[in-house]
């Protein structure tokens, strides 16, 4: 092991699709790695998100892969970890994409290479809507391939517990949980609602412009993350309305703080397959902020809600019941807080990201103490 002065791992970390402020691995992962002492690289798309590396780390630009345009990000990522990889003891890729960088640039010879696996992604193909149809319907089985694959040379941690069954061997889960405020956090309102991360269609954009305008002069819909193309319009318009509240981008922290005191978190996910499995990161960072929740039944959803008894679960794409949901917990107090009471406690009991960080080192320790770096 070439561990640094400090006695800390050297930890690389990469992804060329992900937002270099992804709450996962920017507020989580990278901190607990900094916490444990490891010296950290990070390998991100900052210029093309027009982010500012992190404290902490080295940090190291990439292109961004998006759409179609791909194929510079990965000659890119393939390079880099040919350079970088032998300075570092493990490797962690984010995207499936950066398998085949990481082939070819052999980054297995020197360290131990491990593949955070957050979304299901053969599914998620369904939901790429610059792919040609016939391609939506061939990757999949070759996305399967590659993950088994994948599982037979690098080490696999999975975000949610739903990912085993697309693996021949188990792999650990570290699961997607939430930074819990420990300290305490105020009851929730009564005049305003909130809904946090990415806005596209399929995650209810345009259920939040409905909810907001069925909602108008009631209750405010706050919306705060980044738009995707398919809804931007639409959502500006809505602002400009005075129908909901759109604040764009803004950092994980200050998005966080924004939370205690609203009346309820939003999740609207639409009914997709790459859904099912996901527990939604914004219903746990809602529940351990103290707010009750409103989502749509996708099966990890309603077994985190049902399981903490934290929320209020509406039909897929139906704003109006989403409203009604809205104004019975403003409405009645006292569920209004005994929702928000039930799924602060579960967060903290089973949520919390502090346990699950320092797992994460463990077992990144343990992969690099091994006799080969090979799973």
């Amino acid at each position: 092991m070439n561990e640094d002065r400090t006695g800390g791992l050297r930890v690389l970390v990469v992804t060329v699709v992900h937002d270099p402020e992804d709450a996962r691995i920017r507020h989580r992962q990278l901190v607990s790695l900094l916490d444990a002492g490891c010296a950290v690289s990070y390998a991100a798309p900052f210029a093309a998100y027009d982010r500012t590396p992190p404290p902490g780390v080295r940090p190291l630009d990439l292109p961004r892969a998006v759409g179609r345009r791909r194929l510079a990000a990965l000659r890119a990522a393939t390079t880099l970890l040919r350079h970088e990889a032998p300075r570092h003891d493990v490797v962690m890729v984010h995207d499936p994409e950066l398998l085949a960088a990481v082939a070819g640039s052999r980054a297995t010879r020197s360290a131990a290479v491990v593949w955070d696996v957050h979304e299901d992604t053969a599914a998620a193909l369904s939901m790429k809507a610059w792919l040609p149809g016939p391609a939506r319907r061939a990757l999949p089985a070759a996305v399967r391939a590659a993950e088994r694959a994948a599982e037979r040379h690098l080490h696999l941690t999975l975000a949610e517990t739903g990912y085993a069954d697309r693996f021949r061997r188990p792999h650990p889960v570290v699961p997607n949980s939430v930074l819990v405020p420990l300290d305490d956090v105020p009851p929730p309102g009564v005049d305003r609602v909130v809904y946090l991360g990415r806005v596209t269609r399929a995650r209810g954009g345009l259920d939040l412009v409905a909810l907001g305008r069925e909602l108008a002069g009631e209750v405010e819909v706050e919306v705060v993350g980044p738009a995707d193309g398919d809804v931007h319009e639409a959502l500006r318009a809505a602002h400009e309305a005075g129908h909901v509240r759109w604040r764009g981008f803004v950092p994980n922290d200050e998005a966080l703080a924004g939370l205690p005191g609203a009346l309820a978190g939003l999740s609207l996910l639409h009914d997709e397959p790459n859904y099912a499995h996901s527990r939604p990161t914004k219903l746990m960072e809602y529940m351990a902020h103290g707010l009750p929740v409103v989502t749509t039944p996708n099966r990890a959803a309603v077994e985190l809600v049902e399981a903490a008894g934290a929320g209020i679960v509406v039909p897929f794409e139906d704003p109006v019941a989403a409203a009604t949901a809205v104004r019975s917990l403003r409405d009645d107090v006292a569920r209004r807080h005994a929702l928000s009471a039930e799924g602060r406690r579960y967060a903290l009991e089973r949520l919390d990201w502090r346990q699950d960080g320092r797992r994460l080192v463990a077992l990144l320790r343990g992969w690099t103490s091994a006799p080969t770096h090979r799973p």
